[in-house]
């Protein structure tokens, strides 16, 4: 059965990454992180905080369009094209191949997100420029923006002489090359002068909100699946979105109504709190965060997933594929 379950996981993890939209959503995602720095600069004061929000919500947008195309990739185009009966023929178990997917899914989507989140990192240590004085962080753009480019055109290059895919090249650079050079920055400052690591990295909080923003788009993919069994792309997406939308203002529509209607306090209950992933607000604000919170969290976030794909195993255990 592991062995079955890790064959289902690998071949879905490299279906993923081999989408089109799945490189295009990359890329458009770290195009968004440095308009960011930008965008930032528009405040009348805390560019910062503003710049932190924005990637953050960047992050969680880019995990919810992944989530949604890549999981009606690798199972509703399967469904369709009746490729997924060479799997479902052999002795394989539905609930099997949906915990499979859903694992060769995450993997893709780890792996998306920490390259966004490297990203965001080169945009936090780059910082908004305050005044036109104010100098480019020189690191951050050879080591951020040079890696990017290197690391496309070596794959373009590999793809023109080889026909190898280009995104499973660029992932296997980029990644590495990426990964370096945001430590290199670390003890980098604005013209190349050494400095405490300390002062290079944004604080501790901003790096458990991204990890919270993380299991956010774990329970976002376990949603898409299970909405796949029976949805196509655009409908998996409009119901990712919906959940996302009510599980942010869960709190404000239904807290106090929760309590004296019955139909309330069962979409209360049901409906994800996103809310719960969602600490920016305390981070900007400089607040503490007790360490039991991201436990808890997680903890959320794994019931809310496994709750997902039960339900999704059971629609796909009913659903017609031949």
């Amino acid at each position: 059965m592991p062995r079955k379950l890790l064959a289902i996981a690998a071949n879905t993890f490299t279906e993923t990454v081999r989408q089109p939209v799945y490189g295009v959503l990359l890329g458009a995602t770290l195009l968004l992180m440095i308009f960011n720095v930008g965008l930032a600069g528009y405040t009348l004061s805390d560019d910062d905080k503003l710049l932190t929000e924005l990637g953050l919500s960047t992050l969680l947008l880019s995990g919810l369009f992944l989530s949604s195309f890549s999981a009606t990739s690798v199972l509703t185009r399967e469904i369709d094209n009746k490729t997924v009966l060479t799997v479902i023929s052999k002795p394989v178990n539905r609930p099997v191949f949906i915990a499979g997917k859903y694992l060769g899914l995450m993997a893709a989507l780890s792996l998306a997100f920490y390259l966004c989140f490297l990203g965001f990192l080169f945009s936090m240590q780059h910082r908004v420029l305050q005044t036109s004085a104010m100098e480019f962080h020189q690191p951050v753009l050879v080591f951020g923006l040079g890696g990017a480019l290197v690391t496309c055109v070596i794959a373009g290059i590999r793809n023109y002489l080889t026909g190898k895919e280009f995104i499973t090249t660029a992932l296997a650079i980029g990644t590495p090359l990426l990964t370096v050079g945001a430590v290199a920055c670390a003890f980098l400052g604005r013209s190349w002068e050494l400095q405490p690591a300390v002062k290079g990295l944004p604080g501790t909080a901003v790096f458990a909100a991204a990890f919270l923003v993380f299991c956010a788009v774990m329970v976002l993919a376990a949603i898409a699946l299970a909405a796949s069994t029976r949805l196509g792309q655009v409908l998996t997406l409009v119901v990712c979105l919906g959940v996302l939308v009510g599980g942010l203002t869960t709190d404000y529509l239904l807290s106090e109504l929760a309590g004296r209607s019955m139909v309330a306090d069962f979409f209360y209950r049901v409906i994800p709190n996103f809310n719960f992933f969602w600490i920016v607000d305390a981070v900007n604000n400089e607040q503490p965060i007790p360490v039991t919170y991201p436990i808890y969290v997680v903890g959320y976030a794994v019931l809310m997933c496994g709750s997902a794909l039960l339900v999704g195993a059971a629609l796909f255990q009913r659903r017609e594929v031949g």
